[in-house]
């Protein structure tokens, strides 16, 4: 079934047969990649990338006191930045958003930290999620 004839229809008001939806769905996927951008194979703009995370979490934390949803869509931003350039945020950085709901946490604003068994459970008071975190021990060398 050709475009024209979905296109057709559509315009009609009339339903388009199962069958077809996968043709025109490779169709329309077979245009879109032809379309879509290289991915950039440069350090640099991973990078950029990271320098551009770091900076978004640091106005997440200065404006979340006054404006906490614009410090939800900072981490927004952060997270569409890294999984366009295929990076990994960094563990510090992981740890202050939640992994369900997207918020920034903030300890004793938006969140409650518990140490349990070895373990550090991080509660959201967003979306009540808890995240646990295994607690690492530092070794101190004795001289």
């Amino acid at each position: 079934m050709s475009i024209f004839l979905h296109s057709l229809f559509i315009q009609t008001g009339l339903t388009v047969p199962f069958i077809f939806h996968t043709q025109i769905d490779y169709h329309i996927k077979e245009q879109n990649n032809e379309k879509m951008k290289e991915k950039s194979r440069n350090p640099a703009t991973k990078k950029i990338a990271r320098e551009r995370i770091e900076v978004l979490f640091e106005q997440a934390r200065q404006e979340f006191c006054a404006h906490p949803e614009r410090s939800n869509r900072y981490v927004d931003i952060a997270r569409k930045i890294a999984m366009r350039q295929r990076i990994r945020i960094d563990r510090e950085l992981r740890r202050k958003f939640c992994h369900h709901c997207y918020s920034f946490l903030v300890p004793g604003r938006n969140m409650r930290v518990r140490v349990h068994r070895g373990n550090v459970v991080v509660t959201c008071h967003s979306c009540n999620k808890k995240t646990r975190y295994r607690l690492v021990k530092i070794h101190v060398q004795s001289t």
